[in-house]
């Protein structure tokens, strides 16, 4: 069973995507998409892309040049649109914070995609044959956004723990369905590169990845579908701390 191209291993690719687009209905349904937009798209485009790339896996018209530039022009989308979604998840985190709000969701986002063409451009002119490059290409910038995603995502949970920032529930699904899927797809890499394993042993590693995957869309879906509990906010007003200096600071530089 878990060898490549058996059951479970198109179970694993396929179905995944078809509850991520599950997820993308039920924000839209329930007017959740306004929360977060980016994520509507990384899951409309991140499921359809991953259907394609299993269509083109199993149809034997598609050389395996075209396979591999399929899943460039995947990833080279679906890694924006990640940064895109972090970025809208670090304006809420700080939404008491406006001035902070509005230049941690500009430059985050910005900052992601950025990283993201520059890894692509850099796979674009690495060494080999057409189909050598496509294939080292297509994997160092998949490492490359998992590595940046990684970094951001940990930088911002402790971030809000260092300041105690409260989040909402939606927000923080998204970014721990990210981070587990981030962490374990770079820890396998890790270990393939410096162990060389056997192929079997790969294939095993692939198993990996996408049943993680598999459980962070589970993840996205139960966030979706519970419904957040309606708190009262409390009338008592915060202390000012440094990130309420720096954000009337900032405030006053951008209205100079």
């Amino acid at each position: 069973m878990l060898q490549a191209h058996s059951f479970l291993w198109s179970y694993l690719w396929v179905a995944p995507n078809l509850f991520l687009l599950t997820v993308a209905f039920l924000l839209w349904k329930r007017d959740l998409w306004r929360q977060i937009p980016a994520f509507l798209a990384f899951a409309i485009f991140g499921a359809l892309g991953e259907i394609a790339l299993f269509v083109a896996d199993v149809a034997s018209f598609v050389s395996a040049p075209n396979y591999w530039r399929i899943a460039w022009f995947v990833v080279l989308v679906e890694g924006p649109l990640k940064f895109l979604v972090i970025g809208e998840v670090f304006s809420r985190v700080f939404t008491q914070y406006t001035s902070i709000s509005r230049l941690s969701r500009i430059v985050v986002s910005g900052f992601g995609v950025v990283l993201v063409l520059l890894a692509g451009l850099i796979a674009g002119f690495a060494h080999g044959d057409s189909t050598e490059r496509l294939i080292s290409g297509s994997h160092l910038l998949d490492q490359s956004v998992f590595v940046i995603e990684t970094g951001l995502i940990l930088f911002l949970f402790l971030f809000a723990a260092y300041f105690h920032l409260s989040w909402d529930r939606l927000s923080f699904g998204i970014l721990m369905g990210f981070g587990i899927s981030s962490c374990v797809h770079l820890a396998t890499w890790a270990m393939i590169a410096n162990a060389s394993p056997s192929e079997h042993t790969r294939t095993l590693f692939a198993f990996l990845n996408m049943g993680t995957y598999h459980v962070c869309v589970l993840i996205w879906l139960y966030y979706v579908v519970i419904p957040q509990k309606v708190i009262g906010k409390s009338v008592v007003p915060l202390p000012e701390n440094n990130l309420a200096v720096w954000n009337r600071e900032l405030e006053r530089l951008l209205q100079q």
